[in-house]
């Protein structure tokens, strides 16, 4: 089931096989979507965004899962049924899903206890995590699943940098290279986990790659000019990324030059991208392709080397902090 997050809430759009019908199905009334997440070990799919967590089994009927804090960006899982809450302020809740999936009570309250990791708290950058044009808060973007060890978290935090747990979040360290010009850039957008220890970093000043679970970093857009990255994604072993060369409030002006970049084996290039004026904001798989999203709501599916056009998503025109997440896409 094709699904994107967009500014007002999760919207269904009928295939990835460019039918003729692009027409965007909204299911869900919300604010922004920061993330759409699905998991292995749970039914239905997750929607993090600005006014709650919220999960589907179906795509459309959705349960509030009740996190505590109101601004939810990021969710995570691990194989034994914990699901993780990353938010704005930057702090990670635990709570469990009954049998993997939103429980209600009588009263509509979902059934999920959710408990703070305080163990984030006491990371040694912490009270760096602010900067003034983001009101001195940082937000949780991403939390994924290591799959070097069942209980190691990795967190991308903007700004704050990407922090690992080997613990399920109880206690956790930083691997963001603190005081080394030439290593991870702390304004993490996006986090893409791609195999054991090996995770690439989407960030507001270069794409960043490290294959020891972040002891060490490699920036890998030395060479272009795009250097402020807002998404990426893993998709049979290539990491696609999209970037511009500056922030959302520049992306309609007549130079903004995004590229959609794709890197194998450490070496990225550039991508002949239809969309050549639109930033990429959103990438997933699909069955036997690669889907995109745009800031201006296009949806795009890449297949046996064609561009497909297959869906059109209603954004407004107020772009900073534009986002466009897309979910898995199966048959």
């Amino acid at each position: 089931m094709p699904l994107a997050g967009s500014d007002d809430g999760v919207y269904r759009f009928p295939t990835v096989d460019g039918s003729a019908d692009r027409t965007a199905e909204q299911v869900l009334d919300s604010g922004r979507v920061m993330r759409l997440r699905q998991f292995d070990a749970a039914d239905g799919i997750f929607a993090a965004t600005t006014t709650g967590l919220f999960h589907s089994v179906d795509g459309e009927s959705w349960t509030d899962l009740g996190v505590p804090e109101a601004q939810v960006y990021s969710v995570g899982a691990l194989p034994d049924g914990r699901r993780y809450a990353g938010t704005r302020p930057a702090r990670v809740y635990v709570g469990e899903l009954d049998g993997g999936a939103a429980a209600s009570e009588g009263d509509g309250a979902p059934s999920v206890d959710w408990t703070e990791c305080e163990g984030f708290q006491d990371l040694p950058s912490r009270e760096e995590w602010r900067l003034p044009r983001h009101e001195n808060l940082a937000q949780v973007r991403d939390l994924h699943r290591d799959p070097a060890d069942s209980d190691r978290l990795v967190a991308g935090v903007e700004v704050g940098g990407v922090h690992v747990s080997d613990d399920g979040g109880e206690t956790w360290t930083e691997r963001r290279d603190p005081g080394d010009e030439s290593g991870l850039d702390d304004d993490i957008h996006e986090l893409c986990v791609v195999g054991a220890g090996e995770y690439v970093a989407a960030t507001g000043f270069g794409l960043f790659r490290t294959t020891d679970a972040g002891q060490s970093w490699t920036r890998l857009d030395e060479g272009y000019d795009q250097r402020y990255f807002r998404s990426v994604a893993a998709v049979d072993g290539v990491v696609y990324a999209g970037g511009a060369l500056a922030n959302s409030s520049t992306w309609d002006d007549a130079d903004a030059d995004p590229e959609l970049f794709a890197v194998r084996d450490g070496e990225p290039e550039v991508l002949d991208f239809p969309a050549s004026d639109e930033t990429v904001t959103g990438l997933t798989a699909a069955d036997g392709g690669l889907v995109v999203a745009t800031h201006r709501g296009l949806v795009l599916v890449h297949r046996d080397g064609e561009w497909t056009t297959v869906g059109d998503l209603p954004v407004t025109e107020e772009l900073t902090g534009r986002y466009t997440p897309l979910s898995r896409v199966e048959n």
